[in-house]
């Protein structure tokens, strides 16, 4: 079989498989390679210290780190907006719509390995091979450029021309030589500035990177320990992520629709959920609730705790005893400070008592402050 028979027959199986888009491009160096250092150096990584491993960084600019054989990589995505989104856009809450259904690198990561074996079957022979979304040292946007299947926007999302952005991407590395595609020359964001303007963390740079620190997905996922209260605003009501940038492209109101995976549907458990249930889960109910979802990454502590934030931008005093629970018994001191704030913006007589009355007992200097600054929020 030749190379571009070969290619096509790779690309099939890819399409087979329930991918949507699949490309081929050439395992160089990424081009503007400098950007992605110049958003470490600048420490618009905030705290994913990972990222900045001279390691990572290597394996980054030359994907021959990661397989010294590789000869292609090819690129693949799958759309993952689920249907009814509007049930993420509860009244008190809001979650990404990456979140709706199981965490997409489990079914993602089969789907590669399956494509994989497809592959060498086809080749007829054992091949090196490394498969990855969005788990390893690959700059997997600009790849997915090079192979042609979109653009990097101006909110550095990954954008397709007839399927937008609602996209996960894997990429296998390939010990095999297939026909690379033209890179997509084309930036069709123009003038367009409707990311950038609707952001509500203001963290969209003009470089097509994001200030991570100030980021809404970022602050809410992959930050570890407190929130600053700084950020509490920006981050309105959304729990777990944030979508607002995509939601805005006109490219996603146009081209955007609805993915037919079952795996990535709205949970039903998410109809139901609100502030007071939230707030009284344990460790067994959050288990239950988000088995194989992507909001285990954040692990109890950090939903618990941008609960509680949330609790404070939707004051209601139904919430207060279960508020006034987590200040005074809750183990975490995290969630203590993040409960002390959420009542500092409560206007209930019985509030400002609750926090005196917590901090006589309190003996962490943390959350002596964090009342301290509540009971000031409730006198001004």
């Amino acid at each position: 079989m030749n190379k571009a028979a070969l290619t096509q027959a790779v690309k099939e199986s890819a399409l087979d498989l329930g991918f949507d888009l699949v490309g081929v491009c050439r395992p160089e160096p990424p081009p503007h390679f400098d950007i992605y250092s110049r958003w470490i150096e600048e420490g618009h990584h905030a705290g994913m210290g990972y990222l900045a491993r001279e390691s990572a960084l290597q394996a980054r600019e030359n994907p021959l780190q990661l397989l010294p054989e590789c000869q292609s990589i090819l690129v693949v995505a799958k759309q993952y907006l689920p249907h009814n989104i509007e049930a993420l856009q509860h009244e008190d809450w809001s979650i990404s719509a990456y979140a709706a259904g199981q965490d997409y690198h489990l079914l993602i990561k089969k789907k590669l390995e399956q494509l994989a074996e497809n592959i060498q079957a086809t080749a007829g022979r054992s091949l090196p091979f490394r498969t990855y979304t969005d788990t390893g040292p690959i700059l997997e946007k600009v790849y997915a450029r090079q192979a042609g299947l979109g653009w990097i926007g101006k909110n550095s999302c990954l954008i397709n021309p007839q399927m937008g952005s609602y996209l996960f991407l894997g990429e296998i590395l390939l010990g095999l030589p297939l026909q690379p595609d033209k890179p997509f020359e084309f930036d069709f964001c123009g003038k367009c500035s409707a990311c950038r303007e609707a952001c509500p963390a203001s963290c969209i740079l003009s470089d097509r990177t994001l200030d991570a620190g100030r980021c809404i997905s970022y602050l809410t996922i992959e930050h570890r320990g407190t929130i600053p209260p700084e950020h509490h605003a920006s981050i309105g009501s959304w729990l777990f992520g944030c979508d607002v940038c995509q939601t805005v492209c006109p490219w996603n109101k146009r081209f955007a629709h609805p993915t037919a995976e079952p795996a990535f549907q709205i949970r039903d458990s998410y109809w139901s959920m609100d502030l007071q249930s939230l707030l009284r889960m344990d460790r067994e109910s959050f288990r239950m609730i988000f088995h194989d979802s992507p909001i285990q990454r954040t692990k109890l502590e950090g939903i618990l705790r941008n609960t509680l934030i949330l609790a404070g931008s939707h004051p209601d005093e139904a919430l207060v005893p279960l508020l006034h629970r987590h200040l005074l018994h809750n183990q975490s001191s995290i969630l203590r400070q993040h409960a002390a704030w959420s009542l500092g913006h409560y206007p209930f007589p019985a509030v400002e008592e609750i926090l005196k009355a917590a901090n006589r007992f309190e003996t962490d200097p943390a959350v002596r402050q964090a009342i301290y600054t509540a009971l000031q929020i409730r006198q001004k």
